[in-house]
């Protein structure tokens, strides 16, 4: 199921970026991608970002040379102005690998692509819980159609047993949550 409407080829500087990791990749890579180059450019949020947060690489032996060649400071970074972020601590739900999706398939011959679905997506924004990961989620809410039952069951069944810190913070923030998107329908 497809939720949002990328464009048919990922946009530069992207491509071009990704296009050069393909390119020396030493075997094929898989990026399970989280954050903002998930939220827009796979989900539509015309918001600007300068990363792809990478929640998993497989194989994982390739995560060094990611970061060594991809990653902030590296001479793509500097000439693409974009780069890779490995990010070593996330909250998840659980079972996000059996729902990611694909994206871009076949635009690189060794380089895969995939985001989380938007309930996993918008989940994994909790703990930080910024202004930034607010309107994310609420662009999630509206752009996916989210329901919001289904959002409140896989936090308590996958992510809430495995919450960084204490649970009924994470409660309180996806209840807030919930009521801002509930106040948004409700006024639109």
């Amino acid at each position: 199921m497809t939720f949002g409407m990328p464009p048919d080829r990922l946009p530069d500087p992207w491509h071009a970026f990704l296009a050069e990791i393909d390119g020396a990749a030493p075997e094929p890579i898989e990026l399970q991608c989280i954050g903002g180059f998930a939220v827009s450019l796979y989900y539509g949020l015309d918001r600007p970002t300068g990363d792809i947060d990478i929640v998993e690489v497989k194989p994982q032996s390739l995560k060094a040379w990611l970061a060594h060649t991809a990653g902030a400071g590296t001479p793509l970074h500097r000439q693409h102005k974009v780069y890779l972020q490995i990010v070593t601590v996330a909250s998840i739900p659980e079972d996000y690998e059996s729902r990611l999706i694909e994206v871009f398939p076949g635009q690189f011959p060794r380089l895969r692509l995939f985001v989380t679905d938007p309930y996993d997506l918008a989940l994994s924004k909790l703990a930080r819980n910024w202004d930034l990961d607010m309107d994310d989620v609420k662009h999630l809410a509206k752009s996916c159609r989210l329901d919001l039952a289904v959002l409140e069951a896989r936090y308590r069944q996958e992510l809430r047993p495995i919450v960084i810190g204490p649970p009924t913070r994470h409660d309180e923030t996806l209840r807030l949550w919930m009521d801002a998107i509930t106040e948004d329908r409700n006024a639109g």
